[in-house]
């Protein structure tokens, strides 16, 4: 929360209702449907994550309607009961509080018709419903609509990874021209639910309500109340004729004029959108040249129009511009002007300058260029300009928009019209290459004040800070990836009798060091200043022959509880094949393999030699194995990476901590040096978010500044920062959790074989040498999770296939993978600083490893 004069302002984030995740699963066993949302989703996890959300809070048996959801969340949340000031406050904003309904927050064009299939599919599936009511507020979506829907439902893929109980695999996709029954999934424009239309959805829905679900697209229509027919759509939703429970709104804006909703339970923010690259960045005017002469606003709006055309040519693109109106009279007008501006401009004809413009509006003389809206993106296609009412109802899918003209104040006056103005641009054409394309909103740069602030708002970013590269550091270096084909393989096997222990002759230890050296800081009490001690901790340790021996006793033990097994070959004999002699040989090598030198071990490698001997025998397993094959060097540059941001509210929570050098100011972007320096302040609220690194030249990353997430990375980020261990590196720098270095995997959710991306944390350059590093919590060494175990296993194969294809092209560079957590830290800088890391291995290394060997 934020305050501006006398008004406070609040992020969306921070006003989601949070629906709990402890569920039951024999109430709602979510895992079932894994791999259907990873059919129909793919790679786009925030889909997933919607879906799973709105999932929890309609069948985990937790919340009986939105009110109880709500009045959870406002006893629980300091900044709902601030923007609320009580509890009845908040209840009044709740627009269906009897119900068992929510809205979603997906930003325009990141595919909102995938969530309302995958729920209405699985909702279908499990027998919680059985029918489906689809509401939007157009017949372009509609039709839009109606053609995803029907695409999905025919698809075999989506189909044969639903679990093989589901009541409905096959949703039949109609509209309101049929009859609705059960199996079926019913898109209809909301008119269709008035009492003078006829349609099928009255007679097929009243009295069913209870196994209905009803779905509103685009749902801002229904909070907005600004005719008769929106009001209609939300008194059909509480007809008690029908009884409705389970609903469902989603749009990519949630606002009541300014205010946003009260009932969210997930957000993809439009900003998240951006930083990930899946719509288009946003830029709009801040000066330009004065001008009250029309014609020359014009020139320069059609001089921005023609450069677009100039830069998208390479692309095969032509693009469109939008000028956006209040209303049809003044939409009518524009479109006039700037006829005959083309007209006289381009010297072109009446009829060809006509051609290159679509008037689009809700009167009736418009209705044929609202279909043509559907091929403007068509090379074939002569529009290039778009004249628009800015309420105009959704449901363009149009790719091509790279610049837009609010023509004036009023038509980009609040959260809502801004937000739906942008929605027209922000969709990435189809089969983009390249740098993230950009659409450029022309606005009067008197209003620029004014834009910047609802745009900011609507992006949150106004109280963000941003992580990106200097361009001219010269601490950049590059870095090389593997495009792969992909293929899976599934295999089975049985183990029974004695387990095959210590085939490799050794034991694979992590790196261990005796005398460690190790740093405390120290926080002073009133003052808060810091304060370092540095120190050494010397380590117990055991000789060859001691550890030898005791691997020996561990051995009899098994021995002898095996005697009495009824099946002779679950009897071990290990003693006969190790004796006391043949297992110093093996600790020796162990030790030789890392490269350990003074011949004893330390307390953590004599426990994992004890470890290796504890293997449990297993019983008939399935193996599901994703194998990735090569096929080409992706080589890419750290100026490649892309920005990402961390917000106010985590900084002031210190769930995350910037460290900058002392040239970082001047590398921040003008609209976050306010912000910036309010993060300086060592007294301020941001204080626990915040760590200078003095010297730039301890800061060895071409970024700016570098967010660390929780307090395993702000420690491993404080490390590298210290001079005697940035003194021996050349270059570091730290990977975006998104798209910039992604390593494909694979992994069992359950019994649900999933796939996915991970980015490992840092890089460090150290010569000709790349030091890749994964940051997890100390727990996970005691207890690691699947997805980490396969992570480190695909990480490891990708790793040493771009080593060898490294050699194979004479590149000298070479690639080191590492999981690290803070119990290592101490040992991976020390190895670090006399230069010997490479081979490092840490705890968790050698633990994830042993999942690998062992085959789990």
């Amino acid at each position: 929360m934020t305050t501006r004069g006398d008004r406070k302002t609040f992020k969306n984030e921070d006003l989601i209702l949070k629906v709990t995740i402890n569920i039951d699963p024999a109430i709602w066993d979510e895992s079932r449907y894994e791999a259907f949302l990873d059919e129909l989703c793919g790679m786009r996890e925030y889909q997933k994550e919607a879906i799973r959300t709105t999932l929890r809070y309609f069948l985990g048996g937790k919340y009986a309607n939105l009110r109880e959801l709500a009045r959870e969340n406002f006893e629980s949340n300091d900044e709902i009961q601030q923007r609320y000031g009580s509890w009845a406050g908040m209840e009044r904003h709740l627009q269906l509080p009897d119900q068992l309904s929510c809205s979603i927050d997906l930003a325009t064009g990141t595919g909102k018709s995938y969530v309302l299939y995958g729920l209405a599919a699985i909702l279908l599936a499990e027998g919680t419903v059985d029918r489906v009511l689809v509401l939007c507020p157009s017949n372009t979506i509609e039709a839009g609509l109606l053609e995803k829907f029907r695409e999905l439902a025919s698809d075999a893929n989506l189909r044969d990874v639903l679990p093989k109980d589901a009541r409905i695999q096959t949703p039949k996709i109609i509209n309101a021209s049929e009859t609705i029954v059960d199996g079926s999934i019913c898109v209809e424009n909301y008119h269709a639910i008035l009492e003078h239309v006829k349609s099928s959805i009255r007679d097929s829905l009243k009295g069913r309500g209870e196994r209905v679900a009803v779905f509103s697209d685009e749902a801002h229509h229904i909070a907005n109340e600004t005719g008769s027919k929106a009001k209609k759509w939300k008194e059909f939703l509480l007809n008690p004729e029908y009884g409705f429970r389970i609903m469902v709104g989603v749009s990519g804006t949630c606002y009541v004029g300014d205010d946003y909703f009260a009932d969210v339970v997930n957000r993809y923010s439009l900003r998240q959108a951006i930083e990930d690259r899946f719509v288009k960045k946003v830029e709009y005017v801040f000066e330009m040249p004065e001008t009250d002469d029309a014609e020359e606003k014009w020139q320069l709006i059609y001089n921005r129009h023609k450069e677009w055309k100039k830069k998208l040519k390479k692309h095969g693109i032509k693009p469109l511009s939008i000028i956006v109106t209040k209303g049809i009279s003044d939409c009518k007008r524009v479109a006039e002007e700037l006829q005959g501006f083309l007209q006289e401009w381009e010297n072109i004809s009446p009829e060809n300058a006509e051609d290159k413009i679509l008037a689009v509006t809700s009167a009736k003389e418009h209705q044929p260029n609202v279909a043509k809206l559907r091929i403007v993106d068509n090379p074939a296609s002569k529009v290039e300009w778009i004249v628009s009412v800015s309420m105009l109802s959704e449901g363009w899918d149009v790719k091509n928009v790279f610049l837009i003209v609010p023509h004036e104040e009023r038509a980009f006056n609040s959260k809502l019209l801004i937000a739906q103005v942008l929605g027209r641009g922000l969709r990435v054409p189809e089969g983009w290459k390249g740098e993230q394309p950009i659409v450029t909103v022309f606005n009067h740069d008197a209003w620029s004040g004014r834009i910047r602030h609802l745009v900011n708002e609507i992006l949150e970013i106004e109280r963000r800070l941003s992580s990106a590269i200097v361009p001219i550091s010269p601490y950049h270096f590059d870095l090389h990836n593997l495009d792969y084909i992909r293929n899976e393989d599934t295999s089975e096997f049985t183990k029974k009798g004695e387990y095959r222990l210590l085939e490799s002759g050794f034991v694979d230890l992590p790196t261990q060091i005796e005398a460690e050296d190790v740093t405390i800081n120290f926080e002073r009490a009133v003052t808060g200043e810091h304060t370092k001690f540095k120190t050494k901790i010397e380590h117990k340790t055991y000789s060859i022959e001691e550890v030898a021996e005791l691997m020996f006793r561990r051995l009899q033990s098994i021995d002898e509880e095996s005697k009495g097994a009824d099946d002779p070959k679950d009897r071990t004999n290990y003693t006969n094949k190790f004796p006391v002699e043949f297992l110093e040989q093996i600790v020796e090598k162990s030790l030789k393999e890392a490269k350990s030198k003074t011949g004893r071990i330390t307390e953590a490698n004599r426990q994992k030699f004890l470890q290796a001997l504890g293997t449990l025998k297993r019983k008939k397993s399935k193996k599901v194995v994703y194998k990735l094959n090569p096929k080409a060097l992706i080589p890419l540059n750290t100026r490649e990476r892309h920005a990402e941001s961390c917000s106010a509210a985590e900084l002031r929570r210190a769930d995350k901590t910037i460290f900058f050098g002392p040239d970082c100011e001047a590398s921040i972007h003008d609209e976050q040096i306010e912000f910036f320096k309010e993060i300086l302040d060592p007294d301020g609220d941001f204080r626990g978010g915040r760590e200078p690194v003095i010297n730039s030249h301890d800061f060895k990353t071409p970024l700016n500044l570098v967010i660390a997430d929780a307090k395993p990375e702000r420690k491993f980020v404080r490390l590298i920062c210290e001079r005697e261990n940035a003194q021996v590196i050349d270059a570091w720098i730290k990977n975006t959790p998104q798209r910039f270095y992604p390593i494909e995997y694979a992994w069992k959710k359950g019994n649900t074989p999933k796939r996915g991306e991970f980015s490992p944390d840092f890089f460090i350059k150290q010569g000709n040498v790349l030091f890749v590093v994964e940051i997890k919590g100390d727990e996970e060494i005691s207890d690691p999770s699947p997805e980490n175990i396969k992570k480190n296993e695909y990480a490891l194969a990708h790793f040493k296939r771009l080593n060898e294809w490294l050699e194979k092209e004479n590149i000298l560079i070479r690639y080191q993978f590492n999981f690290l957590t803070p119990k290592d830290y101490n040992r991976f800088f020390q190895q670090m600083r006399n230069d010997e890391l490479s081979g490092f291995r840490s705890e968790i290394d050698v633990v994830l490893s042993n999942y690998i060997v062992n085959g789990k």
